[in-house]
C-alpha cells in the first residue's frame, strides 16, 4: 500500500493551483468528469494533490462554509487479493464504507469515515 493523494477542498481552487504549480512545481493534468469543480495536481505521471471547489463535497467542517480544508487522505492498493483482504478486515471490524467509480479512470473507490472530518480512502484499478 502507498499513499495516493490529498484532497483540499477550497473556496478558492484557482489560488491554491496557482501555489502548487507555481511553488511547488506541480503541474495540471487529466481530471475524471466529476461534475464538480476542481483540478489534479501531478508530481511526475501521478496525481498527488485533488483540489476541489469548496460546496462541492458536502458541508464544510470546521472553519464554517467555504473553510479550505483537508477533505480525505487516499491510500492506494495495487494487488487484487489486498484490496478483497482490505474489504474482508473492514467487514470483520464492523467498519461502515462506501464504494463508488472513477468515471472514465476504471478505478473502485473506498471510503472509510473515521471520525467527523477525517475520510480515508482506498483506490485501486478496476479487475
Amino acid at each position: 500500500m502507498q499513499l495516493d493523494h490529498v484532497t483540499l477542498v477550497a473556496p478558492d481552487c484557482d489560488a491554491l493551483m496557482r501555489f502548487f504549480v507555481d511553488i511547488a512545481g506541480m503541474r495540471v493534468g487529466p481530471r475524471p468528469p466529476f461534475g464538480i469543480g476542481g483540478y489534479w495536481l501531478y508530481l511526475g505521471a501521478r496525481p498527488a494533490v485533488h483540489l476541489i471547489a469548496s460546496g462541492a463535497a458536502g458541508p464544510a467542517s470546521a472553519g464554517g462554509p467555504g473553510a479550505t480544508r483537508i477533505d480525505h487522505l487516499a491510500l492506494r492498493i495495487d494487488d487484487a487479493a489486498e484490496w478483497r483482504a482490505l474489504s474482508e478486515r473492514l467487514d470483520c471490524h464492523g467498519y461502515a464504507y462506501q464504494t463508488a467509480e472513477v468515471p472514465l479512470a476504471r478505478e473502485l473507490q473506498l471510503f472509510v469515515r473515521l471520525a467527523p472530518g477525517v475520510v480515508v480512502e482506498f483506490v485501486t484499478a478496476q479487475s
